[in-house]
């Protein structure tokens, strides 16, 4: 069970660092359409100094297939999908203008769903820096934006 909950921290952890340098790098202006009034959703950590035993808390706005998907991110998979992490190409020109390979996609299993569904995280950057969650396969998108608390 120690281990259970130590091997958790350690994902809490890598998460909360990943939240703390998003939060400094290139931060882009979000595609409007989201749900807060200047369309971002968050993902809040405590301060750096949190590292010591703090912990992440996520939007509960996003379901927690989201929420677990994000936790896959940050601890480097293993994913239950092929095509997780496999290049997002922007086609629907929603998401910030970047490089081709900037930004990958992440399935979140949908309940119930035979296959993929329509949920997807898109993560840009390497390690990623900025994360996106579309419910509608790519018609709309909302900025989930790391912040302290």
């Amino acid at each position: 069970m120690l281990a259970v909950v130590m091997n958790r921290w350690w994902r809490v952890a890598l998460l909360l660092v990943l939240a703390v340098a998003a939060r400094g790098w290139l931060v882009p202006q979000a595609p409007s359409g989201a749900d807060a009034p200047d369309g971002t959703a968050s993902i809040s950590a405590a301060p750096s100094g949190a590292q010591a035993g703090g912990a992440v808390s996520v939007d509960p706005a996003l379901p927690p297939e989201a929420r677990e998907t994000l936790r896959l991110i940050a601890a480097g998979g293993p994913f239950p999908y092929d095509r997780d992490g496999t290049v997002f190409q922007n086609r629907e020109r929603l998401l910030p203008s970047r490089p081709r390979g900037h930004y990958r996609e992440y399935t979140v299993p949908t309940p119930g769903s035979r296959d993929r569904g329509a949920r997807r995280i898109v993560a840009g950057g390497e390690p990623p820096a900025e994360f996106y969650y579309t419910d509608d396969h790519y018609r709309s998108f909302r900025r989930i934006e790391a912040t302290d608390r």
